[in-house]
């Protein structure tokens, strides 16, 4: 064993979730580790969609990061969606917006945020080893560099923010809720590729094909299609010509055939839905540690934001509380755990159930179909998926949906 090292809140793994807690625990004025595996600073997530939800947009203006991204290149994203029944489309004075932004610029300067933050003691290049535990609850980490001894770490605080394969939650034996996801995905980047409106985020349902074009940073328009998993086999026998031929057909698309393909084209064929309680014995988790959900929503990054600013807002107080007790802390983090639960669970039952490719439901028919004919239930619907509502708020809508359909009421029998 090498050094003993005391913070106030240990953080294992340096991306959005991590570096969120990091940057509102300093700002209380409490010491942070904040413990990262990589130890390249202009490390990123690869395998992402991008797409900050507008429902993160409060934690981002809180933490003072809109204008740090707007100024590397983010764009504020306006989504529109194409359906069977047409668009569903937003008014053109409505205020709601998130960002496109790419996170090879996103998270280099969140890290660099978070690292040079009075408070914050940022550890490249380390590992956890296993957890230290005191009466069956977790109080610290030890953590490994290549080539140095090893270093203990006690902590008030120990926070799990390392992704959908959390080291973190393997050591804890955290347990975990797996929901198959009945569709793979493949996407790359094109460059100065226009899309068919004004708006610069587009998503198509294909029932049960799903596409989406989000443009971005640098000129980059990121594409991919995500096909049923019977479809796989076919797939990987040609993945470029398979993709190209699925845009010719996708409605109001781009063409690639003379577009400029920037980076390899990635994939991801394994993508269950995660999900894990966001307290487990004294140890929080956040982003994807916590919730892991089909990406083709963009809720990861969001979610990531918003969990961290959740539990510092839950924990932040009885962490400052002087000397603590475990019970205080225990009781801000249960906070946690029911504010993350009561947020993200009916979005994360509905996004795992809609990911096995199934059928329409009625009421997302009669909603979708409205929704083209309707400006304040496409406002609601857009709402919805911009995570900024529930789906009980979005229920209401049902009642204005059927009045709406009136005049259409065989098509929509028929449909």
């Amino acid at each position: 064993m090498g050094q003993h090292l005391r913070y106030d809140v240990a953080i294992v793994g340096g991306s959005i979730g991590g570096c969120t807690a990091a940057l509102f625990f300093a700002r209380r004025g409490l010491r942070v580790a904040l413990i990262e595996r990589n130890e390249d600073p202009h490390a990123y997530k690869k395998v992402c969609t991008h797409f900050i939800q507008p429902s993160a947009v409060p934690t981002l203006e809180r933490l003072g990061l809109t204008g740090m991204i707007e100024a590397a290149g983010a764009l504020r994203n306006r989504l529109e969606v194409h359906t069977r029944w047409g668009w569903i489309r937003d008014s053109e004075d409505a205020q709601r917006y998130g960002y496109n932004i790419r996170r090879e610029t996103l998270d280099p300067l969140l890290r660099t945020l978070a690292a040079t933050t009075v408070g914050v003691d940022f550890m490249p290049g380390a590992s956890p080893e296993r957890l230290l535990e005191h009466h069956g609850r977790i109080v610290g980490v030890e953590i490994a560099r290549q080539g140095r001894p090893t270093v203990a770490i006690d902590a008030r605080l120990v926070v799990a923010a390392d992704g959908r394969h959390s080291q973190m939650v393997k050591l804890a034996r955290v347990p975990v809720k797996s929901k198959v996801n009945g569709r793979f995905t493949y996407f790359t980047y094109y460059r100065d590729l226009p899309l068919s409106s004004a708006v610069n985020s587009q998503y198509w349902y294909m029932e049960p094909e799903l596409a989406y074009a989000f443009s971005n940073n640098d000129r980059l328009t990121l594409l991919g299609a995500f096909l049923p998993n019977d479809q796989l086999a076919e797939w990987k026998r040609d993945v470029q010509g398979h993709f190209v031929r699925f845009w010719d057909r996708v409605p109001g698309a781009p063409s690639l055939r003379a577009a400029e393909q920037v980076g390899e084209m990635r994939g991801m064929v394994h993508m269950p839905n995660v999900s894990r309680p966001a307290a487990w014995k004294g140890m929080a988790l956040v982003g994807d540690a916590a919730l892991s959900l089909d990406p083709i929503w963009g809720t990861g990054c969001g979610f990531a934001f918003q969990s961290a600013e959740w539990l510092a807002d839950c924990a932040g107080d009885a962490l400052g509380d002087g000397a603590p007790s475990d019970r205080a802390i225990d009781r801000g983090l249960e906070q946690y755990r029911k504010r993350h639960r009561a947020a993200t669970l009916g979005h994360a039952l509905h996004i795992a159930d809609f990911s096995t490719a199934r059928d329409n439901r009625f009421l997302e028919t009669l909603l979708m179909s409205a929704a083209t004919r309707d400006g304040e239930i496409a406002h609601s619907l857009l709402e919805y998926l911009a995570r900024d509502i529930g789906i009980t708020h979005l229920a209401r809508k049902v009642l204005r949906a059927l009045w709406v359909h009136v005049p259409y009421a065989g098509h929509v029998a028929r449909a």
